[in-house]
C-alpha cells in the first residue's frame, strides 16, 4: 500500500476525473433497464445465469442425467440466453473499464480484512467462497439478487423487491458491524 501523500493525492485527483457522477450512473442503469425490458423482455439480473452456468460444471460430478433430472435445472436449463450474455458483458465491461481507467489490479486480501483477521490467504479465499455460496443460495431462495430485486424489481414497484432491498441493507449493516466492528469499517 502506498502511504506517500503526494502520489496518493494525485491518484485521488486522477480517479475523481474518471469516476462518473452517481446520478449519471443511476440514469444509465434506468435506461439500461428500459432497454432490457424493451428488447430482451427480461429484467436485469445475474443469479439465474450463474445457476444455469453451474449446471454445466455439475455434469462431471452428477452426470448429464443427474443434472437433467435436478428440479431446479429442469426448470432453468442452461441456454445461451439474454441472462448469460448479460453476465458475460458485465464481466468483460468491468474488465475493460478497469483496464482503460488504469485501475486494474488483482487483490486477494483487502487491508481491512488483513487488519481484522490476519494475513492468511487461504482463510480469506475460503471465507470469500463460503460468503459467495451463501449469497447465491439466498438470492435463489429470494427469487432474485441485488440487481434483479434491487434494480429491476424496485423499478417495477414490486413490494417483494422493496422488502428484499430493505432487509438486505439491514442485514448487510449488521453483518459488517458484527464481523468488522465499528473501527474496522471506518
Amino acid at each position: 500500500m502506498n502511504h506517500d501523500p503526494v502520489s496518493a493525492g494525485s491518484a485521488v485527483s486522477q480517479r475523481s476525473r474518471i469516476d462518473p457522477s452517481p446520478y449519471l450512473v443511476g440514469v444509465g442503469i434506468g435506461i439500461l433497464s428500459w432497454v432490457a425490458f424493451g428488447i430482451a423482455k427480461d429484467p436485469l439480473g445475474v443469479t439465474t445465469a450463474y445457476a444455469r452456468i453451474a449446471s454445466v460444471f455439475a455434469i462431471p460430478f452428477m452426470g448429464s442425467v443427474g443434472v437433467a433430472s435436478n428440479t431446479y435445472w429442469k426448470a432453468k436449463p442452461f441456454s445461451l440466453d439474454y441472462g448469460v450474455v448479460f453476465l458475460a458483458g458485465l464481466m468483460l465491461g468491468s474488465f475493460f473499464s478497469a483496464l482503460l481507467s488504469r485501475q486494474l489490479r488483482v487483490e486477494v486480501m483487502s487491508e481491512v480484512w488483513h487488519n481484522r483477521f490476519g494475513g492468511s490467504k487461504p482463510r480469506r479465499l475460503l471465507a470469500a467462497f463460503c460468503g459467495g455460496v451463501a449469497v447465491m443460495y439466498g438470492a435463489r431462495m429470494a427469487g432474485g439478487c441485488t440487481s434483479g430485486h434491487g434494480i429491476s424489481g424496485t423499478l417495477q414497484l414490486a413490494v417483494s423487491s422493496w422488502e428484499f432491498l430493505i432487509i438486505m441493507f439491514a442485514v448487510g449493516a449488521a453483518t459488517a458491524a458484527l464481523v468488522f466492528g465499528r473501527k474496522g469499517v471506518e
